[in-house]
């Protein structure tokens, strides 16, 4: 595998459609490639979930001198098995594509991904729906995208003559193709540290709201008191994130934060808002002072120390418990209330989303010892 990191290898789309434009990019690039590093076995191109794979074949058939230098080994679809078929049903505008059914169509080999999120009955029903657009492509079914790499490397699985009888029109570089202009994708990046329990209860809010329109989300964040990265991403209703050791920051490198959403009818403004909203910023309450907890009822204690594995808060209750604050608002930590004490119900609750949380004899809102 060789990691080719230098800028000149960098390909930045400007209008957002990678099957649109790539053609002229990709064939300069893999040029370069080829004149640059010799002795390497193959590459490996990824285009983003909404990708058209035509345009992108097409390179190596239409460039006299890419086709020269190298041979189309084969495409290769991931399909979610839990949301397809929501995705194969959907209707288009007339004269647009369904970039779901062009990628089944294309593909070689077929990942069938998340197979156990479903039951056999729905494996099944993906299976044929699958099998009715694309008859030859071999279906491997994966949990977590496990796979081993010699099923997709050096298959040899290409052939121009088969996509000719499916698109008569597949070597036409002239014609046009519409995408969904409903469907766009929104980022968020700046400079700083994200308070990562209450962006999970804000993505859960934007699921409920909006999920059947939310098809990605995913991000690398920089979380207050923590030095690993937080690596999250989601497709619609499905959330999943975590601390990765493998991911730590350097000493040398810029705290800070990359969100990206993908979906239909987004509200850029009200993502930029929702996320910013996420920013770390000065904290209400400071070590030794007294406040009342939210522990599913109101509890009185004590600060015991800043940003404690990501939380604004640890607090040592007066029973001698202790529990962290996750959120730095009057839902989760307040100051004392005369009379005190009463149900301490919220809004959201971020431990649902913690694995392991409320197992066994702890509580769920208890702090880790």
């Amino acid at each position: 595998v060789i990691k080719e990191s230098s800028d000149e290898q960098i390909i930045e789309v400007m209008n957002g459609c990678i099957c649109c434009t790539v053609r002229g990019d990709l064939a300069v690039a893999l040029k370069r490639l080829r004149e640059k590093t010799s002795g390497f076995d193959g590459i490996i191109i990824e285009t983003t979930g909404l990708a058209d794979p035509a345009p992108v074949a097409q390179t190596f058939f239409v460039d006299e001198e890419v086709r020269d230098a190298y041979s189309l080994d084969g495409i290769i679809t991931v399909v979610d098995a839990h949301h397809v078929m929501a995705h194969l049903r959907e209707e288009k505008p007339e004269g647009v594509e369904n970039e779901c059914v062009e990628q089944l169509a294309f593909a070689d080999r077929i990942l069938l991904n998340k197979c156990d999120l479903v039951d056999e009955k729905t494996i099944e029903e993906v299976h044929k729906a699958i099998k009715g657009i694309n008859t030859d492509a071999e279906i491997i079914q994966t949990k977590y995208g496990d796979v081993e790499p010699s099923r997709l490397i050096n298959i040899k699985s290409f052939s121009l003559e088969n996509v000719l009888k499916m698109d008569p029109e597949f070597l036409n570089t002239d014609g046009e193709h519409q995408h969904d202009s409903t469907v766009s994708s929104v980022s968020v990046r700046f400079e700083g540290e994200l308070n990562h329990q209450q962006l999970k209860m804000w993505l859960s809010e934007l699921m409920e709201e909006t999920s059947k329109d939310l098809f990605r989300y995913k991000g690398v964040l920089a979380v207050k008191g923590q030095a690993k990265k937080f690596i999250f991403q989601g497709v619609h209703m499905l959330f999943n994130g975590s601390f990765d050791e493998r991911f730590r920051w350097r000493d040398d490198e810029v705290r800070e934060c990359r969100l990206v959403f993908i979906g239909r009818n987004l509200d850029r403004e009200v993502l930029e808002r929702g996320v910013m909203g996420c920013k770390v910023g000065a904290l209400r309450f400071s070590v030794g002072d007294v406040v009342e907890a939210n522990c599913e009822e109101w509890q009185a204690g004590t600060v015991l120390k800043l940003w404690d594995e990501g939380n604004p808060y640890r607090i040592r209750l007066q029973n001698g418990e202790e529990c962290w604050g996750p959120v730095d608002t009057d839902e989760f930590v307040r100051k004392p209330v005369a009379g005190g004490g009463g149900r301490g119900r919220a809004k959201n609750s971020p431990w649902w989303e913690q694995p392991g949380k409320g197992k066994g004899s702890r509580k769920p809102w208890q702090a880790r010892r």
